[in-house]
């Protein structure tokens, strides 16, 4: 049985991970700053390797933005004008946008509404000649059925890029996203399950031929200093950054742990309530929640909300609009309705708190107010 407290809780709260790693991170800052390598170097090069090593493939290759790790993907694949990408409506626009960057076209495919993932029964329905790639994304921080994925692209000859911005711990029947496809990105911006103090972002993956591209890009496409052969990026992960991830990679595992923790709890008193619908897992899959996010039915989202908002509990709306009726892509010529699940998720959407230090009394309070505010 719940009980309502009195307490505000935030959406998340990055602040309450700093104060249980504060000597180790005030220490490696320290190293760094005090070493001069501030760009590159052994801590650059020593977090890659631990952290190609914790997805399981051979090769990481840090930037400075999960945004830059999805569009140097793109790049290295020579992905450009007159191709085509698939992908879901139903996520941040960095996805999208980086397609669209480098003069490629987003095609947008349905979503499963159990998980909010591209639905893979519809992608082989959207291949046209021009197809060169599939975007999936590890939304909310659970995975795509990455082994039916593979084997739609692997018969029509599509490279896979995973977007792993809010999944970095997730796996698909024993292995980690990022290490399933042909590339993984991720993004460490402060509130993903690995996030640093600021930017940052990596792209991981078994081609040592690829890595090698990416490298080159993101170094303002120059094998040697001063000798460009190609239009590359500046697109760095500092030192500073680094020494911090690889002291937050060691918790990463445990600090997962607790979000899935959360997450049990939040399904045990929240399942079968009327008009409310819970994130599920799909068998195969174990997610990370990064996001725990419900579905509010009949029109009442926005104002179940705010009745939250009254008694202290925030939550966030991911994403109130669907890439494919966003004003930038009119062009298109997506109509209102045609990805109907995407359109309709859009609108019941409600991410609660979700984050590891989440205590159970905040749980408590959450679970109680939405009950209430349901009834």
């Amino acid at each position: 049985m719940v009980q309502s407290l009195n307490h505000s809780v935030p959406a998340f709260d990055i602040k309450q991970q700093y104060t249980i790693i504060e000597a180790e991170v005030s220490a490696a800052v320290l190293e760094v700053l005090a070493s001069g390598r501030y760009i590159g170097g052994p801590i650059v090069a020593g977090f890659e390797q631990q952290f190609a090593a914790y997805i399981g493939v051979t090769e990481c290759v840090t930037c400075n933005s999960g945004t830059d790790a999805l569009f140097l993907a793109l790049k290295a694949l020579n992905i450009g004008a007159g191709d085509e990408v698939i992908t879901t409506p139903f996520t941040f626009i960095a996805t999208a946008e980086v397609i669209s960057a480098v003069g490629a076209k987003p095609v947008f495919v349905d979503i499963d509404e159990t998980t909010f993932n591209l639905d893979v029964n519809q992608v082989a329905a959207a291949i046209t000649r021009q197809t060169k790639a599939v975007i999936p994304v590890h939304l909310f921080g659970q995975p795509v059925d990455m082994a039916a994925l593979m084997n739609v692209a692997k018969a029509h000859n599509l490279v896979v890029i995973e977007d792993c911005a809010q999944s970095t711990g997730a796996n698909w029947v024993g292995q980690k996203v990022g290490s399933i496809g042909h590339i993984g990105c991720f993004s460490f911006y402060p509130t993903k399950n690995l996030g640093a103090c600021g930017d940052g972002g990596a792209i991981t993956t078994n081609d040592p031929e690829i890595a090698a591209r990416l490298r080159f890009l993101k170094e303002h496409g120059q094998k040697n200093r001063y000798l460009c052969e190609e239009i590359g990026v500046n697109s760095r992960l500092d030192a500073m950054q680094a020494a911090i991830l690889q002291i937050k990679l060691r918790y990463l595992d445990f600090w997962n742990n607790q979000r899935r923790q959360v997450a049990v709890r939040y399904h045990q008193y929240l399942n079968q309530i009327p008009g409310l619908i819970v994130p599920q897992e799909l068998a195969g899959g174990m997610g990370v929640w990064n996001q725990y996010t419900i579905r509010v039915q009949d029109n009442k989202r926005d104002s179940i909300q705010s009745l939250l908002q009254q008694r202290g509990v925030n939550t966030m709306i991911y994403y109130p609009r669907p890439l494919d009726l966003q004003p930038v892509y009119e062009n298109l010529g997506y109509k209102d309705g045609q990805l109907p699940v995407a359109q309709q998720a859009s609108q019941e959407v409600l991410s609660l708190p979700m984050f590891p230090e989440l205590s159970e009394e905040q749980q408590n309070h959450v679970i109680y107010s939405l009950k209430d505010c349901l009834a």
